[in-house]
Formats: structure tokens, C-alpha cells, sequence
């Protein structure tokens, strides 16, 4: 191992970790979350809903599987820095093309490892997320715990306009699987209106134009639609309704992405003129938007739900799934006045997972059906929306 540097991990409240420091030298500041997945660092890593997090994993070993083109859930790193106790700098994985380390410096991402975890995610757990500051170029801890202490938390931005898409975009690829032909670059320099994604070629029968709202859009929900057969076209946050409906989709989606759902007020405003009009899936904070558009009502967790081994039940079957989640917000669904009623729950805590409308075609899901990473178990989310829309 080469010489290690020093860094400390310091958290509001004064809880301070001492540890080294791996990826990009310097100072990152962000709310600071765990994540349970004992594997899927790197899906973790790039999805666009840890925008303005400090991601802790519970996981011991990290960065044994190294780095692969096709496993990405968007086309960089959107942590704000990265937490565990054991990095691996020799990954040994038939796939890998690069080490955690070397891709976390190239994107300019500061991690620390060599502390205790398990204390760690103790600590938020009895005393819940809050903002933390990672620095490997400052080791004072009352001067980092006088830095973290002034930042206004990450409620006070609107994220999601710094992870959407720019321009709308064509997506045309579908999941990847083993043996199916790879792309030759990860990700090429990508004109609007014609993105794809790493994953394989598929035979689909007909096609339902569907619109997707980027709020921090993860590809493996874009390759999921494509796979049940949809025509998928990507667009901009702050998209107007009236330029959604001009377009005459079969369907309209509001992904996932990061931040305090109440600060995209745009999207909230946008959902109230679709319900009604088209079909609508929402997911995470999409689930979120739908629901304060309905006039309800979306609470902060103590510590939010990370991780790929959620139990949730489906209420109308009572069948357990295994979820991957990644959200601080939930929405209170009786307090949304009769108009939805509640289609799934979380085991572990009792919060809700899923809704659909009473009257109009409007389900959504707290929890990632798309995994990446995770289960599978959800999947057929992609499936009952089609079959809305058919109805």
C-alpha cells in the first residue's frame, strides 16, 4: 500500500472520525446517510439521488469489485464524498476497468476510509442524518465543526436542476445482460434526442410513447421501460405540462433525485396539470411530487431508508418484496383527503412505499423498482404501468 493520508470525517452535532483518505485530496461537505447494500458501490456511487450526500456504506469491504463501464446509473459520481471502512485498492473482478480510488480522483470526489462504520451508522441512527464535512487538506476538527456548522443544510437548494438532463433525449437501449454485446466506449460524447445506454439489444413488440421527467433519472429505470416496450423520450426538469401534453404521450413518468421535494416546485406544478390527462408512474421523488400535488403532505426520516434489502409488502396481495431504497422523504398518504389509497409498506418501520389514485391512472412507488443495485422483486412495476395505459 502506498503512504496513506490522513483525514477526518466531522458531523454537526461534533461527532468526529478519524481515518485516511482515498480518491481526490481536498474537502467535500454534505448530508451524511448509510447505505446497507453489501454490494453495488458503484451504482450507488452514480446515482443522481445522492446529490448533497455523504454516503457511508455498512459494508465492510469496499472497492474489491473495481469499476466497470456497464454498471453505471448515470455518467458520473454524484455523491458529495464517499465512506468506508475497508477500501481495497487491488480489485479482483473479471470486469473491472478501473480501481475505486483512480475514479473517484478523476471525478474529483474526496472518500475516507479506516474508521469504524458500524459506530458511525450507530450514531446516525440514535441521532439521525445531518450535515458532516469530510477534509484531507484541514485537520483541525473545531475548525471543520465550525465549517459544517455554517452550511444551511441541503434543503435549503433545489438539486434536482443540478442532476437533469439539459436537453430532452431519445433512450434506446435495454437491460444488460451477460454475454450481450457491450458498448465500445462507456460514454460517448451524447447529442440530444438520440442517448443510450450500455445493455443489449432487444426484440420488442409494439411500442407506447412514453415521457419521462429527469429529476435525477437513473438509466436503469430508462433501459426497464424499454424493455416493456415503451418508445422513451427524456426531458428537463422545468419542462412546462402544456409542452408534455403537445407531445401526446401514452404516458407520462416523473423519476427519482435528490433533495427536499417541496424545493421542486416546478415539477409539483407540472404534476397537477398532468393528473387527469395521461397516465402517470412516479418513483422516489416523483412518488413525493405526485403526492404534494395532490394537496398532501411528505415528511423527513430520522435517517432515511438506503440500502438493497428493504422488505415491503404489496397490500393487495400481501406478497413480501425485497427493495432497494434510497430516499429521506416519505409521503403521508391519509393525509391526502380520500384521493389515493395506500399499495404498499415498509416492514421494518411501517412507512408508505406506494399508491395509486382512487379515480384517475396514477400509481407510484416509494422504493426503486428498477434496483441497480438490488433486487428484482419490483420489477413488474415497468409491466403494470403498460397495462394502465392499456386500459
Amino acid at each position: 500500500m502506498p503512504e496513506q493520508t490522513k483525514a477526518i470525517l466531522a458531523l454537526a452535532d461534533g461527532a468526529v472520525f478519524e481515518g485516511y483518505g482515498f480518491g481526490a485530496e481536498g474537502e467535500t461537505v454534505g448530508e451524511v446517510v448509510f447505505n446497507t447494500s453489501m454490494t453495488g458501490y458503484q451504482e450507488i456511487l452514480t446515482d443522481p439521488s445522492y446529490k448533497g450526500q455523504i454516503v457511508v456504506m455498512t459494508y465492510s469491504q469496499i472497492g474489491n469489485c473495481g469499476i466497470n463501464d456497464e454498471d453505471m446509473e448515470s455518467c458520473s459520481p454524484n455523491v458529495e464524498g464517499f465512506v468506508s471502512k475497508e477500501f481495497f485498492d487491488f480489485p479482483s473482478n473479471w470486469r473491472s476497468q478501473n480501481n475505486l480510488a483512480r475514479y473517484l480522483a478523476e471525478n474529483n470526489k474526496v472518500g475516507i476510509h479506516g474508521i469504524d462504520t458500524r459506530a458511525l451508522t450507530k450514531h446516525l441512527r440514535d441521532n439521525g442524518v445531518q450535515m458532516g464535512i469530510i477534509s484531507t487538506i484541514d485537520l483541525d476538527s473545531r475548525s471543520l465543526l465550525e465549517k459544517v456548522r455554517r452550511h444551511p443544510g441541503i434543503s435549503a437548494f433545489d438539486l434536482v436542476k443540478e442532476v437533469t438532463t439539459k436537453e430532452p433525449y431519445k433512450w434506446t437501449k435495454g437491460l444488460w445482460k451477460l454475454g450481450s454485446q457491450k458498448s465500445e466506449v462507456s460514454h460517448p460524447p451524447i447529442p440530444p434526442l438520440v442517448r443510450g445506454g450500455s445493455g443489449g439489444v432487444v426484440t420488442r413488440h409494439s411500442s407506447l410513447s412514453v415521457v419521462v421527467y429527469d429529476f435525477g433519472i437513473k438509466m436503469n429505470i430508462l433501459r426497464h421501460l424499454f424493455n416493456a416496450g415503451f418508445d422513451v423520450t427524456v426531458i428537463p426538469a422545468q419542462t412546462p405540462a402544456e409542452e408534455v401534453l403537445n407531445m401526446d404521450p401514452a404516458g407520462i413518468v416523473l423519476s427519482n433525485g435528490p433533495g427536499d421535494p417541496e424545493t421542486v416546485t416546478y415539477g409539483i406544478e407540472a404534476a397537477k396539470k398532468l393528473m387527469g390527462k395521461k397516465p402517470i408512474l412516479g418513483i422516489c421523488l416523483g412518488h413525493q411530487i405526485l403526492g404534494l400535488a395532490m394537496g398532501g403532505r411528505t415528511y423527513k426520516l430520522k435517517f432515511g431508508h438506503h440500502g438493497g434489502n428493504h422488505p415491503v409488502m404489496e397490500l393487495s396481495t400481501m406478497k413480501v418484496e425485497i427493495t432497494s431504497q434510497n430516499h429521506n422523504y416519505c409521503v403521508d398518504v391519509n393525509g391526502l383527503k380520500g384521493q389515493a389509497v395506500l399499495t404498499h409498506k415498509n416492514l421494518y418501520d411501517g412507512t408508505e412505499e406506494g399508491m395509486r389514485h382512487k379515480d384517475l391512472p396514477i400509481i407510484s412507488v416509494q422504493h426503486h423498482p428498477e434496483a441497480g443495485p438490488g433486487p428484482n422483486d419490483s420489477g413488474y412495476t415497468f409491466k403494470r404501468f403498460r397495462e394502465l395505459i392499456g386500459k
